[in-house]
């Protein structure tokens, strides 16, 4: 009997339930606590032959494309996803959520597309053991940013630090992060990257600032213009996604 680390394409396309036919090109990996809202929204955008192969999971198509989206938290369901669909040949993944501000160059409303992901999160070492930061997708990363212009979406490019254990972050933590140039921090960037590049594929990340770590606030401090704004960066980042899910 095999073990999960020799399944072949075939063996995660029988654990999925769907043919090469159904499989999505594209992948969103969404990180949120709460999932059922987003899974809602997802049916609606997906809403042509739409597949839900796990719980947290909708494929559909958008511009007569296959998509699928995943709702996840934290590294280990980032990664179970994107090992599970990149083993069955999906080929781009797109990592949307939130992060943590590490600079005062980052405001509320940017989206941040993420070029690199320092790999602090205990799942992305598995898969690149000699490597402690993971690049971006080049081509995705650029196509971002040149969309975002054309949309007049405000954005800024550059390295996050991806971990698993928010509610131990500090002061000294953030200070040393920020001291070292990375411009947030996530849970999930780095995992969706490195499982991304062990089997060849390609993906990126587009991130909305929830608290501005640096600047002292928390998940805990919001005010109703932070909701706003986030809801509104969020629906930039889905049209992020979207495009770039449906272009390359």
């Amino acid at each position: 009997m095999k073990l999960y680390g020799d399944f072949e394409k075939k063996d995660w396309l029988n654990v999925l339930k769907l043919s090469e036919k159904e499989l999505p090109n594209a992948f969103i990996i969404h990180g949120e606590w709460e999932f059922q809202d987003n899974i809602n929204l997802w049916k609606e955008i997906l809403s042509t032959d739409i597949h839900t192969p796990k719980w947290n999971t909708v494929i559909g198509k958008f511009n007569n494309r296959n998509i699928g989206f995943a709702n996840v938290y934290g590294s280990p369901m980032a990664s179970n996803i994107v090992h599970q669909f990149a083993g069955s040949g999906t080929d781009i993944f797109i990592q949307t959520g939130y992060f943590g501000g590490l600079s005062s160059t980052i405001q509320y409303g940017d989206i941040l597309i993420v070029s690199a992901a320092k790999m602090q999160d205990g799942v992305s070492h598995w898969y690149l053991p000699e490597q402690t930061l993971v690049e971006a997708d080049k081509e995705l990363v650029e196509a971002a940013c040149r969309y975002c212009e054309q949309k007049g979406y405000k954005y800024i490019k550059g390295h996050v630090v991806s971990m698993g254990a928010m509610l131990i972050e500090t002061h000294d933590m953030v200070k040393e992060w920020s001291l070292a140039d990375f411009l947030g921090v996530d849970m999930e960037t780095a995992s969706t990257l490195t499982v991304a590049h062990k089997f060849n594929k390609r993906a990126v990340g587009l991130l909305n600032l929830s608290d501005h770590l640096l600047h002292g606030d928390t998940l805990y401090s919001y005010t109703k213009d932070r909701e706003l704004i986030e809801s509104a960066t969020d629906k930039a980042i889905r049209d992020v996604a979207l495009y770039l899910s449906s272009t390359y």
